[in-house]
């Protein structure tokens, strides 16, 4: 072989190696378009962590937990990014499996009130009106938790939903429609920048180890392109291990989704970073509440044995 066609066969081959492979498409739903438990899908994004591993994702953002599976069950949608609480949609027959574990703790939510509102404790808040995303979500749950820790009774604090988005919340408070919402804790600091509203108290200080937020597949999704799920698993924990290495990537990224300033992203970040699962397991005592929490909001009369529908067989293997 002469110099010229060696040379033109290292270019031919040197183009072969850069052309990038064929990308598998995943339409991923997020039931809230804000919220840093599902950040990683951004900064995956950003950090071109998906591409790199054979991924093109289409983001479809939904309007709440039931909109997610709704879209779900119409094959609108292969992944969807829920609550640890929508496992109650499986059981109900929702053709869905949770395949991987995002938050294991509510450190994300919180409750805020005005800003010159006369609560200033969790006891202030019994008698009082107080918004939910939605009847039987997380943040009923959330409040009923804290009924159930104070000793009151279900009807000791009312509730309106005023939906998952921060424009109504805010409405909402404003207007003295609710006395108090139960929100993400970031909204609460963003409020009291500008003394329109506070954080009452985290979640955290309400709920323990629990099951927050999930990742979930498409049972025919899973069945036909098993390792399109697994590829999609493996850059959802890469991007969290990259998350938690580069702050300062993470906050960038998340302000754009968000609009939080520096300052609240950055206190964001501190509190809710260490909730999210690096490896995607489902811990037994964060299932575990999640099913009690079923039969506390009146989804389902007993709690079920949701272990059918929770695997781990998708996940990466452990280092």
């Amino acid at each position: 072989m002469t110099t010229r066609l060696r040379l033109l066969a290292a270019i031919l081959a040197a183009l072969v190696l850069a052309a990038p492979a064929f990308a598998d498409p995943v339409r991923v739903g997020k039931s809230s378009a804000v919220g840093f438990t599902f950040v990683p899908l951004d900064v995956g994004l950003d950090q071109k962590i998906f591409a790199r591993n054979g991924l093109d994702i289409e983001v479809i953002q939904l309007a709440g937990s039931a909109k997610l599976h709704q879209a779900t069950v119409a094959g609108a949608v292969d992944i969807g990014l829920g609550a640890g609480t929508d496992i109650a949609f499986l059981v109900k027959g929702a053709p869905e499996t949770a395949v991987g574990a995002v938050s294991l703790s509510p450190a994300l939510f919180g409750i805020v009130v005005p800003y010159d509102s006369p609560i200033h404790s969790a006891a202030d808040l019994k008698g009082k009106i107080v918004g939910i995303s939605t009847v039987g979500s997380l943040t009923e749950w959330i409040l009923r938790q804290l009924q159930k820790k104070q000793g009151w009774p279900v009807d000791a604090i009312a509730t309106v939903a005023v939906g998952s988005d921060t424009t109504p919340q805010l409405a909402a408070l404003e207007t003295k429609q609710v006395d108090a919402v139960v929100s993400a804790a970031a909204f609460g600091w963003n409020l009291e920048t500008q003394k329109r509203g506070r954080l009452l108290m985290p979640a955290s200080d309400i709920v323990g180890a629990f099951l927050m937020n999930v990742i979930f597949a498409r049972n025919d999704f899973l069945r036909d392109n098993p390792d399109a799920v697994r590829r999609f698993l493996k850059s959802w924990y890469e991007t969290v291990a990259y998350m938690n290495s580069h702050k300062a990537d993470t906050i960038r990224v998340a302000r754009s989704v968000d609009g939080y300033s520096q300052d609240v992203e950055d206190k964001e970040f501190d509190t809710v970073m260490p909730s999210l699962s690096t490896d995607g397991k489902f811990p037994p005592k964060s299932v575990a509440l999640v099913q009690e929490s079923f039969v506390d909001l009146k989804i389902l009369d007993t709690e079920p044995d949701v272990s059918k529908f929770l695997s781990e067989r998708y996940l990466p293997p452990a280092k």
